[in-house]
């Protein structure tokens, strides 16, 4: 599990299902991108986005809804798709989009600085810069890979 912000955590699936671990990272809320896990005292929101397929414009709202009441509630929330990377990641730079108002590449920026791994997928990363309207090659997505990787 990897540390965004003090109430935003990206992770894989297993970390979902990890109960001691969400306890001690106090999370309370838990946007799920692979499978729906139900755990006690934990609210979820569960949307089947796929890796490599354009996340539509409704999963987006929905996504960033839950994400937005929850730390506005102040719960600290995970996000998790399969292997932590790509889907995670894209909605985590969506919550930075929508609580600090950066910009889609910055935000991705702090991610990865933090999570060398993460990499949205291209096809996810251009319905991201579709929903916000921010015209960002993917070119520009490798670049700080590639510097955050060295």
């Amino acid at each position: 599990m990897f540390t965004v912000r003090p109430w935003l955590y990206i992770g894989k699936h297993r970390d979902a299902e990890n109960l001691p671990q969400l306890q001690a990272y106090h999370i309370r809320g838990m946007l799920q991108l692979e499978e729906p896990v139900e755990q006690p005292g934990i609210h979820t929101l569960f949307l089947p986005v796929q890796d490599g397929v354009p996340i539509s414009e409704n999963d987006y709202r929905r996504g960033i809804k839950f994400m937005l009441l929850e730390h506005q509630l102040g719960r600290n929330v995970l996000i998790a798709c399969a292997t932590g990377i790509s889907r995670s990641i894209t909605f985590a730079i969506a919550a930075l989009k929508e609580t600090e108002g950066s910009s889609l590449l910055s935000a991705y920026g702090e991610i990865v600085q933090e999570h060398a791994m993460a990499l949205p997928h291209p096809a996810l990363w251009q319905s991201l810069c579709a929903y916000y309207q921010e015209n960002i090659p993917y070119v520009e997505v490798l670049k700080r890979y590639n510097r955050a990787k060295n």
